[in-house]
């Protein structure tokens, strides 16, 4: 597997980094991990975005969806895209209420939102907690603590295993989520502090703790605020994982 970071500022894009986004890729099949603001600018400086082959997003907050609505520009309107050589409708995975979230996000008034509707882009599939395969990708969904519907996502390639937290509070999913895993990406969006929200977001501290427990082979941290002080973050976090390492826009790893 090979992943691209494409964006990975947590809950807004940062002066110079977009926010969430990711490709995998294996065997030539091109897997999107979320698309937040700023992303689909970062996918198209790698690929052609006709050429990715599927997309999953954790959940509907917009640092991991807003560029969903460019892509769907790109897809309807663009003068010559490559069908009938591609599909039309891209897959797409996500919580089950996405088809009308972000049909309602795209739409431009109130009649738009009254029949608001991007199936002709998309092959929507509900995300369960349940092994689908995507391409040569084999994908758990696990459902993880956030304010909206939102999952982990564990994805095994070629004896390899990547697990992604997306954003969550501490929970007993990411103990199954990240066992034994090769690697971990994991959102660490604040230093640890007892005046933290629970359901929210993972700690640099939280963060090793979970990548030392479930034996993670390789801790990359993401989705780290603006605000947050990064440096704090990942000291944190090699103070019971030693060998994390802050993932920067741009970086590439064969896992």
């Amino acid at each position: 597997m090979r992943l691209t970071i494409l964006g990975c500022s947590g809950s807004i894009p940062g002066p110079d980094t977009a926010a969430s986004g990711y490709l995998l890729e294996a065997e030539g099949f091109r897997l999107g991990l979320e698309l937040g603001n700023g992303a689909f600018a970062q996918l198209q400086t790698v690929l052609d975005p006709f050429d990715l082959d599927a997309l999953v997003l954790s959940h509907l907050h917009s640092d991991h969806c807003a560029d969903v609505n460019a892509l769907t520009v790109l897809r309807r309107y663009h003068p010559a895209p490559p069908y009938p050589a591609r599909p039309r409708q891209l897959p797409l995975y996500a919580p089950p209420d996405a088809p009308s979230r972000l049909a309602h996000a795209y739409a431009a008034d109130a009649d738009e939102r009254e029949s608001a509707d991007l199936s002709d882009v998309y092959e929507f599939h509900a995300l369960r907690e349940e092994a689908v395969q995507i391409g040569p990708f084999d994908v758990t969904a696990v459902k993880v603590y956030h304010p909206t519907p939102a999952f982990g996502l564990r994805i095994a390639y070629g004896g390899s295993i990547l697990a992604y937290t997306g954003d969550t509070g501490q929970c007993r999913a990411l103990g199954e989520l990240a066992d034994g895993v090769d690697v971990l990406l994991s959102e660490a969006s604040w230093t640890d502090a007892t005046d933290r929200p629970e359901g929210v977001h993972l700690s640099g501290k939280q963060a090793g703790e979970l990548a030392k427990d479930a034996g993670a082979g390789r801790l990359l941290l993401t989705h780290v605020a603006p605000w947050s002080d990064r440096d704090a973050v990942l000291a944190e976090a090699r103070v019971v994982f030693p060998e994390a390492e802050l993932v920067v826009q741009g970086a590439v790893y064969d896992l």
